[in-house]
């Protein structure tokens, strides 16, 4: 298995506002808070290049379970000041968690093609057995790759006070998941192995949605587990770009 584990959470959004402001945040607080929650793995923030939402963002989960775990809705239902300040600048959510379907590489490139798609009732299985047996290991065989993945949703988790701020979201769909560390290589393998007229001739529906980004910051819950928290940043202190202390 190429990810660190079974399961992950997949988001997509965009943001209102400063950027940049949004970066400090998810990489100041956010990102250490979500990985000292149990289960939390791996996370990675993805930027679009050439595509809508702005940002995707994957946490590696221990299993789909984490959805409903108290730590996880104990923290959602308690956000930070700068959180709830931050959930309402949120736009055009994606989210839910998923089971990793199939794999084949390993590693984790910089340049990613994500593609979501719904699979034609009925055929489910069909559509991920191809995918799985023939199409991943031919992606990940190419010069220049890295992973590629299939994620398949699990019922949406409940309603949290930090959803609520944002508004809903939109369920997450099938995802086809590739990196690579050759971005041109990425694109040829995408343009050679998940057309649209392909993926629907395995079983998926048409109006597939494709993108492209560039991994922008990771980090792991080993790494949490040996960093303190940084300190809670009063909002005139947050633009700061001196020492923070």
């Amino acid at each position: 298995m190429a990810l660190c584990s079974d399961a992950a959470m997949v988001l997509y959004y965009d943001i209102v506002g400063d950027y940049a402001d949004h970066d400090d945040w998810h990489t100041y607080e956010h990102m250490h808070e979500r990985l000292s929650i149990p289960g939390f793995i791996r996370a990675t923030r993805w930027v679009a290049q050439s595509c809508t939402p702005k940002y995707m963002v994957l946490y590696e989960v221990a299993g789909t379970g984490i959805a409903t775990s108290t730590d996880y809705l104990e923290r959602l239902n308690h956000p930070t000041p700068w959180t709830t300040e931050m959930m309402s600048r949120f736009r055009d959510m994606i989210r839910g968690f998923c089971t990793v379907a199939g794999s084949s590489g390993f590693g984790l490139g910089h340049a990613a093609v994500s593609v979501r798609f719904t699979p034609v009732e009925g055929a489910e299985s069909t559509l991920s057995d191809q995918l799985v047996r023939e199409v991943l290991p031919a992606m990940a065989s190419r010069r220049g790759m890295a992973g590629v993945h299939l994620l398949r949703p699990v019922p949406p988790p409940p309603m949290t006070i930090e959803q609520s701020i944002r508004g809903p979201d939109t369920p997450m769909s099938w995802l086809l998941l590739a990196t690579g560390y050759d971005a041109e290589a990425l694109r040829r393998a995408t343009d050679g192995h998940l057309k649209p007229q392909s993926l629907e001739r395995y079983g998926a529906s048409p109006g597939m949605v494709s993108g492209s980004y560039v991994l922008n910051y990771t980090a792991t819950a080993q790494e949490v587990m040996r960093t303190e928290p940084n300190p809670t940043l009063p909002a005139d202190v947050r633009a700061s770009d001196g020492v923070r202390s």
